[in-house]
């Protein structure tokens, strides 16, 4: 009786698994006829990657210049740093996407100030290349849209302290680069190098030069940094110049605009912006995205110095006070 016990046992697993076994082979049956799993793996993959996007070099302009001085391009060692920025800046779409809007702001205050003072327009890329048009600091303290160190302001007219730091005054910052552009241009002869010292310093470039015995950026070994830096400025106009030919597809309503403003006098102190902006229909945030100079929540002034407050027009904000 046991063995008969034990043998009915065996059959009725033998039975379950052969059930099971079955059905997994149907269903893998009815996957295979359904949907080849092939499809689901790499002939898929190929498939979109062959139809879809396309990664390629790029056509660089035979004529490139900066500031209207010649690019040797017949060199191939400079052919070849152009290259990397142009792959470089191209391919990092969504940088170069938000270049294209943030100019559409900030270029017409920039340009003008430029004219005014004698610089080549190209230079604006500068600013582009130092900041991405971004109150940014750096790691060694370089401030705002020009990247302007505390002394180098200072130096150059600009008030700089906890309570207002004019290296954020976009205006201002813009005055103070000029005059410093303006300088070395003078001092090399070239804006080439009056930029490339802009980003290392006189120091620098007068140490590199003499000791390497030659004059031009172009024949220069600099550090990596300034060593890109022209090139990088070079990728960064040619296709905020031209952005559809480098895939840019931006349409003129995406571009950022800029608020319509007006100005405030004052020459007191203020002990509280959050209560000075609600005067105005606005709170404090809106005022300090319009004037990010005012480092503090408050305006010291024991000198009764003049400063002039940016005001968005009434209406253009719906701000909670």
């Amino acid at each position: 009786m046991k063995i008969l016990k034990n043998g009915l046992l065996i059959l009725g697993l033998f039975f379950v698994v052969s059930t099971l076994i079955y059905a997994v082979q149907g269903s893998s049956e009815e996957l295979t006829n359904s949907q080849d799993i092939s499809d689901l793996t790499e002939p898929k993959l190929e498939k979109n990657v062959a139809q879809g996007y396309r990664i390629s070099a790029i056509d660089i302009p035979e004529d490139l210049n900066f500031a209207g001085e010649t690019v040797p391009q017949s060199d191939p060692e400079v052919m070849e740093r152009i290259d990397r920025e142009f792959l470089v800046n191209t391919y990092w779409q969504s940088n170069a996407v938000l270049l294209i809007k943030r100019a559409n702001v900030y270029f017409p205050i920039i340009e003008p100030i430029l004219a005014k003072n004698g610089i080549p327009d190209d230079l604006k890329y500068l600013a582009v290349a130092e900041s991405g048009l971004q109150n940014v600091v750096s790691h060694a303290g370089a401030s705002g849209f020009w990247q302007i160190m505390k002394a180098t302001g200072q130096q150059y007219g600009l008030e700089v302290n906890d309570n207002v730091d004019e290296r954020y005054h976009l205006e201002k910052s813009t005055q103070v680069a000029c005059d410093y552009l303006n300088k070395y241009y003078k001092k090399y002869g070239t804006w080439t190098l009056a930029a490339a010292s802009y980003n290392a310093g006189t120091g620098a470039i007068d140490r590199y030069m003499g000791i390497q015995q030659v004059n031009d950026y172009y024949d220069l070994l600099l550090g990596q940094e300034t060593g890109r830096y022209v090139f990088r400025i070079l990728a960064i106009k040619e296709i905020l110049s031209h952005p559809e030919k480098y895939g840019f597809d931006v349409q003129e309503d995406e571009l950022y605009k800029a608020v319509p403003t007006f100005k405030v006098d004052l020459d007191e102190p203020v002990l509280s912006f959050a209560d000075f902006a609600q005067k105005y229909e606005i709170n404090y945030k809106i005022l300090k995205r319009h004037n990010p100079w005012l480092r503090e929540p408050h305006l010291n002034n024991s000198s009764k110095k003049r400063y002039s407050i940016e005001i968005p027009k009434t209406g253009y904000y719906n701000a909670t006070k």
